[in-house]
């Protein structure tokens, strides 16, 4: 209930934040997420390649976020757990100069099904900082339908968590707690 009510806030809160299933059909669905920000792509783009200090602990196998990296070397958006590793996805493009991610593979339960998906993060310049753009396309076969089971459900699951990268990057101090992510960001080495 407490993660619930965390994401609900969180949601809430996102500011400039969109969110929505944009596509399904019997073969898969759709989602899309996007926010503005005032810090510019390459601080936005060091905070994407850092799911660490902003994906919910909620939403790891292992119950603990900073288990989580980002390694362009390997091709792996992975967990580390106590006697094993999992690998969420695998990045198949990487574009530091356009701030462009693409990774393949099936989040969370999808893993148990038919399904996969194509999760996309794009970070492009605005006037006034960046906007930043998440779509993932999920297709394949799951007990019950694919996107009639799980669209909702995966379109929540990476609502809270383009929310929580949003809070990272534009903390407010009314929001922050030990549970949500919170300023930092602007120390990061954007070279990486």
């Amino acid at each position: 209930m407490r993660s619930m009510i965390l994401a609900i806030g969180l949601l809430c809160c996102a500011g400039a934040a969109r969110a929505e299933v944009t596509d399904r059909s019997a073969a898969g669905f759709e989602v899309v997420h996007t926010f503005e920000t005032t810090k510019p792509p390459a601080i936005v783009w060091a905070g994407v390649l850092r799911p660490a200090m902003w994906w919910s602990k909620d939403h790891t196998w292992s119950g603990a976020a900073e288990n989580l990296s980002m390694d362009p070397d390997r091709g792996c958006f992975c967990e580390t757990l106590p006697k094993g590793e999992v690998r969420h996805l695998s990045i198949v493009f990487k574009d530091d100069s356009t701030h462009q991610l693409r990774l393949e593979g099936a989040l969370g339960p999808l893993v148990f099904t038919g399904a996969t998906g194509h999760l996309g993060f794009v970070v492009t310049p605005t006037a006034s900082g960046s906007k930043v753009t998440l779509t993932y396309d999920v297709g394949g076969y799951a007990k019950g339908g694919l996107a009639e089971t799980w669209a909702g459900p995966v379109d929540a699951v990476l609502g809270e968590q383009m929310a929580r990268l949003k809070a990272l990057l534009d903390p407010s101090p009314a929001r922050r707690d030990d549970s949500s992510p919170g300023g930092g960001i602007d120390r990061f080495d954007t070279k990486r």
